[in-house]
């Protein structure tokens, strides 16, 4: 069997976004959240099938 090494880590990658995110969001009021990701939601791009 043939063994492939990893050239990205999808579970290290998400778990440093959770962890910034976390760190950001920790440092927000309650308001500032709800305008963060009201404003995130219109920006971001959907992936579509």
């Amino acid at each position: 069997m043939k063994t492939i090494e990893k050239t990205f880590d999808a579970v290290k990658y998400m778990r440093q976004q959770r962890d910034k995110l976390s760190k950001k969001l920790s440092q927000m009021t309650k308001e500032e959240i709800l305008e963060y990701f009201k404003h995130k939601s219109k920006t971001e791009v959907k992936p579509s099938s």
